[in-house]
Parts: C-alpha cells; structure tokens; sequence
C-alpha cells in the first residue's frame, strides 16, 4: 500500500511510524520534516500528504503534528479525505469501520511507540463497514465534498 506520511517535527514518533509503515511493507511517500526539503508547517505538510489520497497518487494517509489536531483539521479541508484522530486502538478500528477514514491523524505528544504499534494494528486490521447506515454517512460526506448536502 502507498501511504502519505507526514509530520510538522522530526520526533521520535514520526521516525518510528515511518520504520514501522516500511516494516509492514508499505511504501511510504514523506512530507514536512521527514523529508530535507519539505516544508515543516502542519497545515502545508498534512494537505499535501491528503491531497496525494485524494487524487489517487496514496491509498492512505498518516498524519501528525504535536496534538494531531491541526493535522487532522488539515487533512479534512481537502474533498475526498476523512482524516481521524486517533488517540488509542479502539477509536482507530472505529474510524476505520464506521466512518470508513482514509487518514489517521496522530498526536505526536501523546502517542508511544507502543500505543503506535496498537493503533497500526486496529487501522491496518479494520474494514469499512457494510451497514447500510454507516455507508449512508459515509455517502453525506461525499456530498459534503461538494457543497451538495442540505438539511
């Protein structure tokens, strides 16, 4: 799988989820301060690890700034993206299953290697879900994308 990765700081974390993605024998695409000539900022280095998702050029996205927050408000501006912060395993199979997120956001504070390696377990191991009615919301999100969806 090619995954979009990037971080607004060269931490600890963010080098672990690189190795780690490369371990489980992804291809990884770096963005912002994992790479010499990225531009650090959250907001400029997580829209372009979305947008390789978006067009197509990613099949996900992991993105990361020190609370995950900016990252993930970030990713989410970009039609077609569903970013989630995930801050443990259980919230990151959710995302995966109901809300069918295309993006992890993570919390370069909060989250140790351990928990990283729980949180790629739950994201890699999870599914988007069949039910009619996440996959209804999942469709209001489309819409969302482009302006279409209305009360």
């Amino acid at each position: 799988m090619r995954i979009s990765v990037s971080s607004d700081m060269d931490e600890p974390v963010a080098r672990s989820l690189v190795a780690a993605l490369r371990e489980r024998g992804h291809e990884v695409r770096p963005h912002g301060a994992l790479r010499p000539d990225g531009d650090p900022q959250w907001a400029v280095c997580s829209e372009a690890a979305a947008r390789e998702v978006a067009d197509g050029t990613a099949d996900q996205a992991v993105v990361c700034c020190w609370t995950g927050t900016g990252a993930s408000i970030a990713a989410n501006k970009v039609p077609g993206v569903r970013a989630a912060l995930c801050t443990d395993a259980y919230t990151a199979d959710g995302a995966r299953r109901w809300n069918d997120a295309n993006v992890l956001a993570l919390s370069l504070r909060l989250t140790s290697e351990p928990l990283l390696t729980e949180i790629l377990d739950a994201w890699f191991a999870g599914a988007p879900s069949t039910d009619a009615e996440d996959r209804q919301n999942v469709d209001r999100l489309r819409l969302l994308d482009h302006g279409k969806a209305r009360m």
